[in-house]
């Protein structure tokens, strides 16, 4: 049984991944805490702080990983200051994905679709093409997309320097089964006065994040790679263009959607990893499911 190290393996998208990956893999997870024991025969649980060069490249050279998942981060903007945000995931990112490196561990590692900069607060920012895919230019407009540029540029220097191979997932916002922040945020838009969405109001469950995770392990990727990972529909309800249209005025390409088809794309991920969605706000806001829990 392979081993895959997975950092941020208590947080959301951690906890998802690790019940994915247990069981067809021995799983290490590295997090600031240890829990009081571990719910899965074969994940074993570190306290490391992964901001910190050498314990990471140290347990890194120990456990001699056959692939490292670098999901810890702070998860998005307004949750710390921004040069915090900044300095914390780029360092993270930079130190895992080098401790891999020395080992010859290929990565998948979550990035976001904040990198494409689409919006800046409640402003507007310019739309080269649509649907938004892998191909649009990056211009992230806050420290927490700016960071994610740089680890996706540190992802480049990494396949460089060691020959391993790095997918960067790109997630929308997520949302997990029976607690989905998206229908506050459906039941106030305004077409009159629109906020526009620096995900155009896509999104994705949790459960499909994690199953992209387990796809990129169980794909023979080769050098570095972006997929973009985003539900099918986007979570307003109204058609995508319409939408679009009313917070872009004319500035948006012009783009013939079909209803509410997402405005992002993750073809790519469909194509070359072999994933689908499966999740919508649809049935997924409201759902009740099981969650995986660590005793912490």
């Amino acid at each position: 049984m392979e081993t895959v190290l997975v950092t941020g393996a208590l947080g959301t998208l951690g906890r998802w991944t690790v019940e994915e990956l247990a069981g067809e893999y021995e799983v290490i997870g590295f997090d600031l805490q240890e829990p009081e024991r571990s719910p899965y025969e074969t994940v074993e649980y570190l306290a490391t702080d992964v901001t910190e060069q050498g314990p990471v490249l140290e347990l890194c050279l120990d456990i001699d990983p056959d692939a490292v998942v670098h999901l810890a981060a702070v998860p998005g903007a307004g949750h710390r200051a921004g040069g915090e945000t900044f300095v914390h995931n780029v360092a993270s990112t930079y130190n895992v994905l080098t401790a891999a490196g020395e080992v010859g561990a290929d990565v998948v590692w979550s990035s976001s679709e904040a990198t494409y900069g689409v919006t800046y607060r409640e402003e507007a920012r310019p739309l080269d093409s649509l649907p938004v895919d892998e191909s649009h230019p990056q211009r992230p407009e806050d420290a927490y997309g700016t960071s994610k540029v740089v680890g996706e540029i540190v992802a480049e220097r990494t396949v460089r320097q060691y020959g391993v191979s790095v997918a960067s997932l790109q997630p929308s916002w997520i949302q997990v089964p029976g607690a989905y922040e998206t229908a506050a945020v459906r039941e106030s838009f305004d077409l009159t006065n629109p906020t526009p969405s620096g995900s155009l109001w896509s999104y994705v469950d949790v459960r499909d994040v994690a199953r992209m995770v387990w796809c990129a392990l169980d794909t023979d990727l080769s050098g570095h790679e972006r997929y973009v990972a985003v539900a099918e529909d986007n979570y307003v309800d109204l058609p995508t263009d319409t939408a679009i249209e009313a917070a872009w005025d004319d500035s948006a390409p012009d783009w013939e959607s079909n209803g509410d088809q997402a405005a992002f794309s993750s073809a790519k991920a469909r194509q070359e990893l072999g994933w689908e969605p499966a999740h919508s706000w649809r049935e997924a806001e409201t759902e009740q499911v099981d969650q995986p829990e660590v005793r912490r």
